[in-house]
């Protein structure tokens, strides 16, 4: 396994070093994110139009909880991402992936719309700043693992942003009580993820969505339950610091207005 060859410093003790995660729930971490997806989304991309206010939103961000990543050597945000949660007012709308794979669902696996829908939510809008996708020809590319995240037998490397981002949004879901996440993925990052003891489950046909992509799946309780003690140790780091952020910024009222049973 990729893990054997480590270096001295475990990863949790590696990743303190260069990077923190910040839930973003204050209206001026909020606009980071947007800057954060603008610069990636519409600059770098070309995924959507550029807009003049140099942000980039939609509708399903007022339902969602944000995360950032910030660099610890200069305090730069450089990643962000978001976990779309169903609105309680209107449980029944659809989450960005049953819209974009109405057609192609295979509902015998999973249909989103007849389980509890305040316990599932969608992983979306990842995004790191191409100074900080550093991979030769990964400039143009959203996000990703990928082997060359994890280095050589020789060279070993931890992926300590991508990961940030990934354990963020999974401690926001343990948080607010969510059991199942979606994410529409290509085919390689559900093989990488699957490195890291990940189980994600294809749950329909394939759409275009800025490239290829795949409607699936995958349990928190698995997630965390299955994680080595490696990526757990660093799991729960970064799930002190979504605590300390959420503490922070008074955000019980939001976890109580999307599960007033919790």
């Amino acid at each position: 396994m990729f893990l054997s060859n480590l270096t001295e410093l475990t990863m949790s003790q590696g990743y303190r070093r260069f990077f923190r995660v910040v839930p973003a729930l204050s209206d001026a971490l909020r606009a980071e994110n947007y800057r954060i997806r603008h610069e990636v989304y519409c600059r770098e991309l070309g995924f959507e139009a550029e807009r003049p206010e140099g942000l980039e939103a939609d509708a399903f961000d007022d339902q969602s909880v944000h995360c950032l990543v910030q660099s610890v050597a200069n305090g730069q945000y450089v990643g962000c991402a978001r976990l779309v949660l169903v609105d309680p007012e209107r449980p029944h709308a659809s989450l960005p992936f049953e819209i974009s794979c109405e057609a192609t669902l295979d509902r015998s696996i999973i249909d989103p719309m007849r389980v509890d829908r305040s316990r599932i939510a969608e992983i979306s809008r990842l995004a790191v700043i191409g100074s900080y996708r550093r991979r030769q020809g990964e400039q143009g590319k959203a996000i990703s693992l990928s082997d060359d995240d994890f280095g050589t037998p020789n060279r070993p490397r931890q992926p300590y942003l991508a990961l940030a981002v990934y354990l963020g949004l999974i401690s926001l879901a343990r948080h607010y009580g969510i059991t199942t996440l979606f994410v529409l993925t290509e085919r390689r990052l559900a093989l990488n993820l699957s490195r890291l003891g990940v189980r994600v489950e294809t749950i329909g046909g394939e759409i275009e969505h800025r490239g290829i992509r795949l409607p699936s799946m995958m349990s928190v309780d698995e997630i965390i339950g299955g994680m080595n003690f490696l990526v757990r140790a660093l799991f729960e780091v970064i799930s002190r610091e979504v605590k300390d952020g959420l503490d922070a910024s008074g955000q019980d009222a939001v976890r109580a207005k999307h599960h007033p049973l919790l």
